[in-house]
């Protein structure tokens, strides 16, 4: 009797020290899913299983996040399943994962000002999910930088139209290559070769090499809106598609007052013209060189005043014109000019506009648009840089020469 005794006396304080330490272990700290989401650990992670970790860059519940900073997110020890950036609008960042399907990287841009919700899913090597959770919130720019584009979203264009985009805030001179990197022109039905230069730090126009080709649908990506152009100064993202129609060029003959017409290298008309007069030291003078119609005005008034003619001055004029077109910002123009058809084919006798009859101006001005061509020979006076669309008066050269990325 007294063996099984001796054993009950063993083994109570055995029981006894089980039973505390199962006591203990239910009143510690609990470990749960959001705590190992706090530590960017897999919550399903055991002896066996080695942890999955997150690294989100920039730093998790970063501030003042540049809109150039890519968003990475990436995963050691398991294999991503899901990431949403997502702004407070529920729009999503768009993004793609690598191969291995360890790190997802946004390629689509930051907006400004915006606290995104990041959100990523992933598997450890046990095969649990794990979820982690964190926020990014980006910079507010100290100013933004707004392109306007000439020429307008939809219209019809002739093959000699420019693309300008004009900004309203200068452009650092170390910024320049990325602004332009970042201007994207793509043509169809078929590639043009073209490329961008430089005006002045708010100005940068696109040609391409020869004129567009007729009937081509040109598309303009400015995708600025991830681009610092000076410090603290961000630009902004637009689209803009437009077409250039029929190619017609035209030519003025100074010497023979004459203005031919074609249009896909067909002759329409030879229209006799009168243009500037000499005399009164050149200033009258019609340049010579390749202009590009800027605009159409079935009426304007034309006051030389604004040419810097004085009201006093004999040569001072104040008129009315039909059917406009603009060549130059100098002031020189296509137009109606009944008072001068007798000189109109024999003399010019104008203040360096090209005048026409009535008639011919109507004809020209419905059968012209914004970006047709307009070719001068037979001055001495020659095109001055930026006096309206006067890109084709460069070499190709020459052109290139004010890229920032050549």
């Amino acid at each position: 009797m007294s063996t099984p005794h001796r054993h009950v006396r063993a083994w109570a304080p055995a029981a006894l020290v089980l039973a505390m330490a199962t006591s203990v272990a239910a009143c510690g700290p609990a470990t749960t899913g959001a705590d190992s989401a706090r530590d960017g650990v897999s919550a399903s992670a055991t002896p066996s299983t080695p942890p999955v970790r997150f690294t989100v860059t920039p730093a998790e519940a970063s501030t003042d996040v540049r809109l150039d900073a890519p968003v990475t997110v990436a995963v050691t020890r398991g294999q991503l399943e899901q990431v949403d950036v997502t702004a407070p609008d529920g729009s999503v960042l768009q993004g793609a994962l690598d191969a291995a399907g360890t790190t997802w990287s946004s390629t689509g841009p930051l907006s400004a000002s915006t606290s995104y919700t990041v959100h990523a899913v992933a598997t450890d090597t046990a095969g649990e999910r794990v979820v982690h959770d964190t926020t990014l919130t980006t910079l507010t720019p100290v100013a933004t930088a707004f392109p306007a584009v000439a020429p307008l979203g939809g219209s019809t264009v002739g093959v000699g139209m420019p693309v300008i985009v004009t900004l309203d805030e200068p452009v650092a001179d170390d910024r320049r290559d990325e602004v332009e990197r970042n201007l994207h022109v793509t043509t169809q039905p078929q590639a043009v070769e073209g490329s961008w230069s430089w005006q002045s730090d708010t100005k940068v126009e696109f040609r391409p090499r020869e004129y567009w080709p007729a009937q081509t649908a040109v598309h303009l990506d400015l995708d600025l809106g991830n681009v610092e152009v000076a410090p603290g100064v961000w630009g902004t993202t637009r689209d803009i598609d437009f077409t250039v129609g029929s190619a017609v060029v035209s030519t003025v003959d100074l010497d023979a007052h004459t203005l031919t017409v074609t249009r896909d290298g067909e002759v329409l008309r030879t229209i006799p013209v009168t243009a500037g007069q000499t005399g009164h030291g050149g200033r009258y003078i019609t340049r010579s060189g390749t202009k590009v119609i800027m605009s159409l005005e079935e009426s304007r008034q034309m006051d030389a005043e604004t040419t810097g003619v004085s009201p006093d001055d004999p040569e001072y004029y104040n008129v009315a014109v039909k059917y406009a077109m603009r060549l130059t910002n100098s002031g020189e123009f296509l137009h109606a000019a009944p008072w001068s058809v007798a000189s109109q084919g024999s003399a010019n006798v104008s203040h360096g506009c090209t005048g026409m009859s009535t008639q011919d101006a109507r004809w020209m001005f419905e059968n012209s648009k914004v970006g047709d061509v307009v070719v001068f020979t037979g001055s001495d006076r020659g095109m001055e840089d930026g006096n309206g669309f006067s890109v084709w008066n460069e070499s190709w050269e020459e052109w290139t020469a004010g890229s920032a990325l050549t």
